[in-house]
């Protein structure tokens, strides 16, 4: 009788013991983020656009860098009735309308029929390669966000702002 209980409190502690080896441990809790970033209207630094967008809108970028890898968002201002010819991006463009109304439309020519007018709140999404245009139809102000870096290829070289002179302004 003495051998048994022994034996039995053996067994009964090499089986508690391995149960708990396997029991799961709880991971650490994650840590929390470094800190979040709040950019106000009043926070943002209006520049002219880059000489890849035709002259006369604003930019000003909220967070990343749009020239390197990883994700971006900017914010444009045109003035009634600026255009983009066609064009398309290397990676996915999604534009959000703060103000204002802008048209957006498909294809390799600008056609302001065919165009879609979107107000504030409305959302635009085109795909990577997407062949598109917009023309403002008021003082307009879109909030663009995408993955860099950002690059615009137009549809007809011609429309490229990047290849005007001066003597092509005239």
């Amino acid at each position: 009788m003495y051998v048994r209980i022994p034996v039995a409190v053996t067994l009964f502690a090499a089986l508690t013991v391995g149960a708990a080896a396997q029991t799961p441990k709880k991971a650490p809790p994650a840590a929390p983020p470094a800190h979040h970033t709040v950019v106000t209207a009043a926070d943002l630094k209006w520049q002219p656009a880059p000489p890849s967008l035709p002259a006369g809108a604003e930019a000003a970028v909220i967070s990343g860098d749009p020239m390197q890898a990883g994700p971006f968002v900017i914010r444009l201002k045109f003035p009634d009735g600026y255009t983009v010819p066609p064009h398309f991006h290397p990676t996915t463009e999604n534009v959000t309308v703060l103000s204002g109304s802008l048209a957006v439309g498909t294809g390799d020519t600008l056609d302001a029929a065919a165009a879609k007018v979107l107000g504030p709140g409305d959302i635009v999404m085109m795909p990577k390669a997407m062949h598109h245009f917009a023309m403002a139809k008021a003082a307009t102000t879109i909030q663009v966000h995408a993955t860099g870096p950002f690059a615009i290829t137009y549809i007809n070289p011609n429309d490229d702002p990047r290849k005007k002179t001066t003597t092509d302004a005239k």
